[in-house]
């Protein structure tokens, strides 16, 4: 039976997603030129790392479903 507590390390996994979410729309929201140019925006390589590690820490790489329930039980759905 599921929990909606978190461990840390489980916390810390969705924690680190979010802030990789954030930058991932923060980037395409500021792409430089016009939307047609074809450049993907940037995403700073120690922020994908963050979150890599920390779902390795958390026992979760290769799980998405899993931890995607968690991030679901602890950030819901904004509407």
């Amino acid at each position: 039976m599921h929990t909606a507590v978190l461990t840390d390390r489980e916390r810390a996994a969705v924690q680190a997603y979010l802030r990789l979410l954030h930058t991932v729309r923060a980037a395409f929201d500021v792409a430089p030129g016009p939307p047609d140019a074809g450049r993907p925006p940037v995403v700073p390589p120690a922020v994908l790392a963050e979150a890599e590690q920390a779902l390795a820490e958390a026992g979760l790489t290769g799980n998405e479903e899993e931890f995607f329930r968690l991030l679901h039980t602890w950030y819901p759905p904004q509407p």
